[in-house]
């Protein structure tokens, strides 16, 4: 592969990120007429268990600022976030008319009302709440788990798709870890050399997962990471940040570029968390019951986020530990306006990096902003903080 490999590739999530019709999954679809496609919100889905399903899983995360919002307006109160708006209006306006149902997982009120809404409006396909244990024990958080995976299956089953056997769920499960490997792989470069990796090309291209099938998006990060890994680049003296608090709404692309162009290598993120939320393989053992497998991995191997219940002072550790594991010099604190989630998790990880030493800046944001300009300059003032302090 080559570096113009990866360019190429580039081009391809950015003309997926910016089309708003997903005629792609109606391609998908008309080559697969048994399959179903199924719409997911941000947070922990079972992906694994939606493609045993023989189903593609299509992730929602708003119109970004390309959609102009009318109808959604109607439907939510004008000060939360931007994405329950953004994804009703797609719904109304025709956008999601190739999706045959739809799955809000366990994220905040907001997201829950959301699914309510989407049992009304869209009465005629396949809608479900796809809740969590906040209890992570065996004997009760993997229960109540285990029954939601069931549930869900027997849902989609219900709907026209296959149903999951054993064997189906472990070769989805296969296929999800040979993403997740390869994710890793890429990261791993964006760490060693963010000037090969910028911050805006890795998130287009994790955003196209949300899109493609999962074997088609594991070979296209593999390309791309060999093809960027060959690029010559200069390296900057650009301090290293790490970017929290978009695990759900995402960011604006120009605003990534923003950063970017203040000065600052986005060494790590939490953008599209969803398909990241699980740590390492599910099925070590081939042998092992695929659904057993899974429980285990969401109960013991799920990353740290606002949407997820850490007990006291977990969360504070994390941060710190990933500070540490990608090399950054200060953290951003990016979050949509009026996240609950993200703003009640943040004086517990802002006292954490203070009492480790690590600098941080805060900010909100929100899907179709415009305000690049501000943004700008805090992040500039911050970036050249962190030179300061680093020098002193």
């Amino acid at each position: 592969m080559s570096p113009e490999t990866a360019d190429l590739i580039v081009e391809r999530c950015r003309d997926l990120a910016s089309d708003l019709s997903f005629a792609d999954v109606a391609a998908w679809k008309a080559d697969n007429p048994a399959g179903r496609a199924i719409g997911v919100l941000p947070g922990y889905g079972p992906l694994e268990l939606i493609r045993a399903a023989g189903c593609l899983p299509v992730g929602l995360i708003g119109g970004g600022d390309g959609l102009e919002i009318i109808r959604g307006d109607a439907y939510f109160q004008s000060y939360i976030c931007h994405i329950p708006r953004s994804v009703v209006e797609l719904g109304l306006g025709g956008q999601l008319g190739a999706l045959d149902g739809f799955v809000f997982p366990s994220t905040c009120d907001v997201i829950r009302n959301l699914s309510g809404m989407f049992q009304v409006l869209f009465a005629d396909r396949y809608v479900k709440y796809f809740d969590v244990p906040q209890n992570f024990g065996p004997g009760l958080g993997g229960r109540f788990f285990r029954q939601e995976l069931a549930d869900l299956a027997r849902g989609l089953e219900s709907i026209g798709a296959q149903p999951v056997t054993n064997e189906s769920l472990a070769a989805a499960i296969a296929e999800y870890d040979a993403r997740r490997a390869a994710t890793e792989t890429l990261l791993r470069l964006r760490i060693d050399h963010p000037e090969k990796v910028p911050a805006s090309e890795m998130t287009l291209l994790i955003w196209a997962g949300h899109r493609l099938p999962v074997d088609v998006h594991t070979a296209m990060l593999l390309e791309y990471t060999e093809g960027a890994s060959q690029r010559v680049a200069r390296v900057r003296d650009n301090p290293r940040v790490m970017l929290h608090g978009a695990f759900c709404e995402q960011p604006p692309l120009d605003l990534v570029r923003t950063l970017e162009r203040a000065g600052c290598y986005l060494v790590e993120d939490d953008f599209a968390l969803q398909q990241r939320w699980i740590k390492g393989q599910i099925l070590e053992d081939p042998t092992a019951d695929p659904w057993d497998a899974l429980t285990h991995a969401f109960l013991t191997r799920s990353r740290h986020s606002a949407i997820r219940y850490t007990p006291d002072g977990g969360k504070g550790e994390d941060i710190v530990a990933r500070v540490r594991n990608c090399q950054a010099e200060g953290v951003i604190f990016a979050s949509p306006s009026f996240c609950d989630p993200s703003l009640l998790d943040l004086p517990m990880l802002t006292t954490a990096l203070d009492d480790a030493g690590i600098p941080w800046t805060s900010f909100k944001y929100a899907e179709n902003t415009g305000q690049f300009q501000g943004i700008r300059e805090q992040a500039g003032t911050f970036s050249d903080s962190i030179r300061l302090w680093s020098e002193a």
